[in-house]
C-alpha cells in the first residue's frame, strides 16, 4: 500500500468515526464524551483532508477549480488496490 493509499484510509476511518459518532448522538445528545470524541475525529478527518489535498489534488469536485478536477488521476482510479 502506498502513501497515498494509507492516507485515504486514514481519512476514511475518521470520517466513518464522526459518521458513527453523529448518529449515536441523534439518540444520545446529552453525552459529552461522545460529543468531545465526534468533534476530535471531525477535526482529524479536516487536518487529514487538507493534506491529502495538498499532497494529491482535490477530492471533491468544491474544493478548487474545475481545471484541477478534471485533472488526471482522479481518487477512484488508483490502481493496485485489492478491493
Amino acid at each position: 500500500m502506498n502513501e497515498r493509499e494509507k492516507l485515504l484510509k486514514k481519512l476514511s476511518a475518521a470520517q466513518f468515526a464522526v459518521w458513527e459518532l453523529h448518529l449515536y448522538l441523534d439518540t444520545h445528545p446529552c453525552d459529552q464524551n461522545a460529543v468531545a470524541l465526534c468533534k476530535k475525529h471531525s477535526e482529524e478527518a479536516e487536518m487529514l483532508r487538507q493534506e491529502y489535498t495538498q499532497k494529491y489534488g482535490a477530492l471533491k469536485v468544491d474544493c478548487y477549480n474545475t481545471a484541477e478536477w478534471l485533472s488526471d488521476p482522479w481518487p477512484w482510479d488508483i490502481t493496485g488496490s485489492d478491493c
